[in-house]
């Protein structure tokens, strides 16, 4: 699960991670804002109206729910729980109220903060966006502010000076994520099962 201030390159980095790590699923979340020029349905988000979020609210189907801008914003169990089955990693892409919710409901997750490396190369970023007025940009910045006092509650910060080195560094956590003993895949359980077999494993 991955968090960060908006300008710190959390979308261009998960992109990139979706396109070279195999076995991740992006976990598209449902809103109930309208589509932007260039976003797709079922790609970007689930784009759904307010009566059918209320539906799917009633009915528990998300894990999560989060209202911005006076939007609705949720990820739904089915999505997260059915690639899990497949055996991939759910990616998901949520601000600090959804990453809290998340955190209690699944403490197994793990919680990736995107840091930007400082408030004036932030600043910079957004202003090279463009789009946002003074008043704009002095909100986003202090928007940033309270998300990054959320980092405490993450289990890693990544810092986004260099995209590449970010990458890797966010290549770096799932692949050890992969290799922890409870998850050990097939072929690994089947070569402990051959030390086993050969009668070299002590006895206790």
């Amino acid at each position: 699960m991955v968090s960060a201030p908006s300008g710190a390159g959390k979308t261009t980095l998960i992109r990139r991670l979706l396109a070279e790590i195999r076995g991740l699923h992006f976990s598209v979340s449902h809103t109930t804002r309208r589509p932007r020029a260039d976003e797709a349905e079922g790609v970007d988000y689930h784009f759904v109206g307010c009566p059918e979020f209320e539906r799917m609210v009633k009915q528990g189907a998300f894990l999560e729910t989060a209202e911005v801008h006076g939007n609705r914003y949720g990820t739904a169990s089915e999505e997260v729980d059915s690639a899990l089955a497949r055996g991939e990693d759910a990616l998901l892409d949520l601000d600090t109220q959804g990453a809290a919710s998340i955190r209690r409901l699944r403490p197994e997750a793990i919680l990736m903060f995107i840091l930007p490396p400082g408030v004036q190369a932030l600043r910079d970023r957004l202003t090279r966006r463009g789009g946002d007025d003074p008043g704009q940009l002095r909100s986003r910045l202090e928007a940033a502010g309270r998300e990054v006092a959320f980092l405490p509650m993450y289990d890693y910060c990544v810092v986004n000076d260099s995209l590449d080195r970010a990458l890797r560094d966010l290549q770096a956590i799932i692949r050890a994520r992969r290799l922890l003993r409870e998850r050990m895949p097939a072929d690994i359980r089947e070569i402990v099962r051959g030390f086993d077999a050969a009668g070299v494993t002590p006895r206790t």
